[in-house]
C-alpha cells in the first residue's frame, strides 16, 4: 500500500538523520517527523494515497511551516482548512527560545508555504483534485538554527556533514518516488532541483524547477504564481494540475 509505504520512509528517514551530528554555527536542530509526526502522518494518510505523476519537491522545514506542522510548507491556516490536517505538536527537545515550537496554536504566516498552497488551491480548487495526479515533498527533514536564531539552509553545512545528510535523503528520495510510481519532479528552487538531479540520475524520472516563492527572492516578489505557471508550462506540464 503507498500510504503505508510513505509512512515507513519517513519513519526510518527520521531515525536516520537523528543519528547525525551538526557543529558550529548549528546550535539547534528541529525534526518535525519527529516532534509533528502525528500531523505529518495525517498528511500521508489523507492525501498520500496514489500512484501520482508529479512530485514539487521543497528543500527544508521553514520556521513557521513544516517546523510548526509537520506538512511540507505547512502554512497553517492552508493546512489546518484546506488540506484538513490537524494534530497534537510536541516541543523538541533542544529548542531555540527564538523559534518556539507552538504547533497549530503559532500565529506567524510561512510566506512561502501561503504562496504555494494558496496557487495550488486557487488552481485546483479542492485537495482531492491537485492530489489526484501531484504530490508535496521536502527533500530534508530537518531545519537548522544557529545561536542568534537565524535559519542555516542544508546548502550552507560544512561538507561533511552535509554528505551525511544527503545520503540519507538521496535514498528516501528515490524510495518515494519509487512508492509513488512519480514520472516528474519538479525542484522547488534551485537546490530542490539538483538534489533531485544528483539522487535521480539512474532513474528515468524526469527532473524540472519552478521559481521558489521566497519573500528573499526579488523575483517571487514580483508575482510568483505567474512565474510558476510560466515554469511549469515551459516543461510542458502545466495539464497535470
Amino acid at each position: 500500500m503507498i500510504v503505508n509505504g510513505l509512512i515507513e520512509i519517513d519513519r526510518e528517514l527520521a531515525r536516520a538523520v537523528d543519528e547525525l551530528v551538526f557543529g558550529p554555527p548549528v546550535t539547534h536542530v528541529y525534526n518535525p517527523l519527529d516532534y509533528a509526526w502525528e500531523p505529518h502522518r495525517r498528511y500521508l494518510e489523507l492525501w498520500g494515497r496514489g500512484p501520482k505523476q508529479l512530485a514539487f519537491l521543497g528543500m527544508n522545514p521553514g520556521p513557521w511551516g513544516m517546523s510548526q506542522t509537520g506538512v511540507p510548507f505547512g502554512e497553517i491556516s492552508v493546512v489546518r482548512d484546506w488540506l484538513r490536517v490537524t494534530g497534537p505538536v510536541e516541543r523538541p527537545a533542544n529548542e531555540h527560545s527564538k523559534r518556539p515550537i507552538l504547533g497549530f496554536d503559532c500565529a506567524r504566516s510561512e510566506i512561502s508555504g501561503r504562496r504555494l498552497w494558496g496557487w495550488l488551491r486557487d488552481r485546483c480548487r479542492t485537495p482531492e483534485r491537485f492530489f489526484e495526479r501531484c504530490f508535496v515533498l521536502n527533500y530534508c527533514p530537518l531545519a537548522f538554527l544557529e545561536a542568534s536564531g537565524r535559519n542555516r539552509t542544508p546548502d550552507k553545512l560544512p561538507a561533511a556533514e552535509r554528505q551525511a545528510l544527503e545520503k540519507r535523503c538521496d535514498r528516501a528520495l528515490r524510495q518515494a518516488v519509487e512508492v509513488l510510481d512519480l514520472e516528474w519532479v519538479v525542484g522547488i528552487g534551485q537546490f530542490a532541483e539538483k538534489q533531485a538531479r544528483r539522487a535521480l540520475a539512474d532513474t528515468e524520472v524526469e527532473i524540472g524547477r519552478i521559481l521558489h516563492p521566497s519573500p528573499a527572492s526579488p523575483a517571487a516578489n514580483r508575482g510568483w504564481a505567474a512565474q510558476a505557471e510560466r515554469d511549469l508550462a515551459a516543461l510542458g506540464i502545466d495539464h497535470l494540475l
